[in-house]
């Protein structure tokens, strides 16, 4: 949507994400330190003629996304039985 309102020349895009669960002792760039954690890999293709600045922005917009931000932010899971 972003690509198409800028009229960026973009082909495709493609997202492939992985999860695993690591100790949070090995992670040098996470705030939690001790136990278990999530890490979920985001490789992003992009098809298109596009230059560097434009890749680099989609790539920022795609950050910004509602679901990117609730993967990365503090997830609380309330089970109710109904």
């Amino acid at each position: 949507m972003y690509a198409e309102r800028k009229n960026f020349p973009l082909e495709s895009v493609k997202v492939e994400l992985s999860h695993k669960r690591t100790y949070a002792k090995d992670c040098e760039d996470c705030e939690k330190q001790a136990g278990m954690l999530d890490e979920i890999g985001c490789k992003v293709h992009i098809t298109g003629d596009l230059d560097e600045l434009q890749r680099a922005r989609l790539i920022q917009i795609a950050r910004r996304c509602p679901v990117h931000r609730t993967l990365s932010g503090e997830v609380k899971v309330r089970t109710i039985e109904v």
